[in-house]
């Protein structure tokens, strides 16, 4: 089976062919830099890193451009409260964002183009859109004409008479249902010279102008959350097309992170952000808890999933460290087909980790078996899985990013295998006192042990 991905256009699932053979191109729609990340953010980010990851294991080149909207209403907005530049503003939060791109492992993306450093490109764009009859000015303001594209809705399923943008009327403006692609100058804001006045960027207008600049007027996948489908890529689409550009030949939408069953935002109050998590949790073991859902699926964060998705984690690190010790170094070995086949299968992370448990319960019963050769397969078939999902216990990114040192827990590891093997000869002669009484004495020493279909499983509890 070839990868398949689930194209919002189509609303069906197609198999994946790039633009140019050797080379995949993605657009993600990055940051608007408002505030410090949430994982509601930094999901995104994730999926598609996994996504890069898979198209490039056969070395294929990946380019990746993922944005930075560094000037939106949000962003003027948060700056005058707080009495900083909005420059400044942004800048502080586009570093944030890297920063948490960076800590959860995400590969640079090839370029992170700001808005702000292409409105000559933008202006380009407009000019065209207002020569083929698709665009107009109207007192500075330059507006899209949405009644002027007959395939406007096709992405998101809307019809026209059903079309509200959710922006305020318009001086000049001829529709409603008309998009803003330049907002005329204001008093104390940032503007920027056009033929039509100097005023600043709409926030669908920097998109399609920053992915032409990098990616041509035509590219592979153009992905993002699936709140941005209507009215923003709706609307890159529409503006793009219509000024005869192919855009994007897949649309590929994540679902959100939501708490109590609403979107994770900042304006719901309702965010948990990654300096607050990577308190509770190491950073891999937070990749693994975001990753692990299909990127379609909706995450309802809670702490207790989130500590289930790090016990998971641990048992994989556990099996790796087991095998390291007995055997030696164990090198990243061969895909196994169950995994191949859910990620071909629209990146179902969630069924290509089940096949990574399988193979670590496979392992883990070599090991007890004694047999060190098939404990080394399935270690290496391990580090082959986990890696392409940017989860590699062993990689140099992961290997010396524990809490605790990595020699410390070995040693630590094989006195407390010992001391569960004492509790595992206690519980198989029925004697369940002992066996309690051997767990009560590791849960007292810090030590929780959990009862797996891999075995007993043990970590240290947090405090």
């Amino acid at each position: 089976m070839s990868l398949h991905l689930y194209d919002t256009a189509t609303r069906s699932m197609r198999e994946f062919h790039p633009l140019r053979n050797g080379t995949a191109s993605i657009y993600v729609c990055g940051a608007t830099v408002q505030g410090v990340p949430h994982i509601g953010h930094v999901r995104s980010g994730l999926n598609f890193d996994v996504l890069r990851r898979w198209l490039a294991r056969d070395g294929d080149d990946v380019l990746l451009v993922r944005n930075v909207t560094d000037i939106e209403d949000k962003i003027l907005t948060k700056a005058a409260e707080a009495g900083r530049p909005w420059w400044e503003w942004a800048a502080t939060h586009e570093r944030a964002f890297e920063w948490a791109y960076d800590a959860l492992g995400c590969l640079p993306a090839s370029i992170s183009p700001r808005a702000t450093g292409h409105v000559p490109q933008m202006v380009e764009l407009m000019q065209r859109l207002i020569d083929n009859g698709h665009a107009y000015a109207a007192d500075g303001d330059v507006y899209f004409s949405v009644r002027s594209f007959p395939e406007y809705g096709a992405l998101s399923g809307q019809r026209l008479d059903e079309v509200k943008q959710g922006e305020s009327e318009g001086r000049g403006k001829r529709d409603s249902r008309d998009f803003t692609l330049w907002k005329s100058a204001k008093p104390d804001e940032p503007s920027w010279p056009t033929p039509w006045g100097r005023g600043r960027p709409g926030w669908h207008l920097e998109c399609s102008a920053m992915v032409t600049a990098y990616l041509g007027s035509e590219f592979d996948i153009h992905g993002g959350g699936v709140d941005l489908v209507f009215p923003h890529h709706e609307n890159e689409q529409a503006q793009s097309r219509a000024a005869g550009d192919g855009f994007a030949r897949y649309w590929m939408h994540n679902a959100w992170v939501t708490m109590s069953g609403e979107k994770m935002s900042k304006s719901l109050g309702n965010v948990v952000s990654i300096e607050q998590l990577l308190d509770r949790v190491r950073a891999q073991e937070l990749r693994y808890y975001l990753v692990n859902p299909n990127y379609r699926s909706t995450i309802e964060y809670s702490p207790a999933a989130l500590a289930d998705a790090a016990s998971a984690y641990r048992r994989i690190e556990s099996f790796l460290g087991r095998v390291v010790q007995r055997t030696g170094a164990v090198e990243p070995g061969a895909l196994c087909a169950e995994f191949v086949a859910a990620m071909d299968d629209d990146l179902n992370t969630s069924a290509a980790l089940a096949a990574v448990h399988n193979a670590v319960r496979e392992g883990n019963a070599a090991l007890d078996a004694g047999d060190d050769r098939g404990a080394r397969g399935a270690a290496g078939s391990v580090r082959a899985m986990t890696g392409l999902l940017g989860l590699d216990p062993l990689s140099d990114r992961w290997h010396d990013a524990s809490t605790v040192d990595s020699g410390a827990v070995r040693a630590l590891d094989v006195l407390i295998k010992a001391v569960l093997e004492e509790r595992q000869q206690a519980r198989a002669e029925r004697d369940f006192v002992r066996a309690d009484l051997v767990r009560d004495r590791l849960l007292a020493a810090g030590i929780a042990v959990e009862d797996t279909p891999d075995g007993p499983q043990w970590t240290l509890k947090d405090g």
